[in-house]
């Protein structure tokens, strides 16, 4: 993207080649750091993690839009889906004909099979996050978890590539696109331009954490509490996955520990 303004007319490879000695000759240009093999073996994981997640979310709607159309309704949520497989695997047979129940039944073991080993990479990542000190420290920050962690210190490393915690959170797109012009500062959503993983990881963190503000409201943080009062529940998630960002940086930077004090 950063060397698309220095291609000249046509394409090549001589002309790509060009382009991008020129792009880095900038004083301003932005480099990314390179990741050690510890960092992508972890990431590695997190990948397969992923992939498998994304499979069985495609299994979980497929099985569910199938009985739907013979009216069986299976309640929203993983764990519903997953007791009614358990269900149908323990003998549960269904008022249908047998092949739609043979259909069903080898859906079923097939989406067991991809939550035991979804369940397996989630093992293997709290065994990394027991071994690295660094993620230790990380899961000290309130909505992050030992996935989040490892995550981040795949892909980031200590942090020190970054200047500052806006320098992390804009890397992930949870900044506020900038629109200014004619003096007139404008900002919009924020760029989703960054990290998609880690970006997500963050929100649905700081979603736990806004659902037990409204849940048990006295050990909630008086800023989320206060943000909560003014703005819709989707607006302060971002914000605070925002600001839990900046906090990720100062802690690995400081390499100490979180304390809602000092943040």
């Amino acid at each position: 993207m950063y060397v698309k303004p220095y291609v000249k007319r046509g394409k090549s490879d001589a002309i790509d080649a060009e382009a991008i000695c020129e792009a880095v000759t900038r004083p301003t240009m932005r480099f990314v750091a390179v990741k050690t093999v510890e960092q992508q073996a972890l990431l590695s994981l997190h990948r397969a993690r992923d992939l498998l997640v994304r499979q069985r979310t495609q299994l979980i709607n497929g099985l569910r839009g199938m009985v739907a159309e013979f009216g069986v309704f299976i309640a929203r949520g993983l764990a519903r889906v997953i007791g009614f497989a358990e269900g149908i695997l323990a003998g549960e047979v269904l008022d249908l004909p047998e092949i739609a129940n043979d259909v069903i039944q080898n859906l079923c073991e097939h989406l067991m099979a991809l939550h035991a080993r979804v369940r397996w990479y989630e093992e293997r990542l709290k065994l990394v996050a027991k071994e690295d000190a660094r993620v230790r420290l990380l899961r000290t920050i309130p909505g992050v978890g030992a996935v989040t962690a490892s995550a981040i210190i795949a892909s980031i490393g200590d942090g020190h590539q970054f200047r500052n915690g806006r320098e992390f959170a804009a890397w992930l797109g949870l900044t506020p696109a900038n629109k200014s012009s004619g003096g007139k500062e404008k900002l919009g959503r924020i760029t989703k331009m960054g990290d998609q993983y880690l970006r997500s990881l963050l929100v649905v963190g700081t979603t736990s954490r806004v659902r037990q503000t409204r849940s048990h409201p006295e050990r909630a943080s008086k800023w989320l509490t206060s943000l909560l009062e003014r703005k819709p529940a989707r607006v302060a998630t971002v914000a605070m996955a925002n600001k839990t960002a900046r906090i990720v940086r100062a802690v690995l930077t400081r390499n100490e520990p979180y304390s809602p004090h000092t943040a």
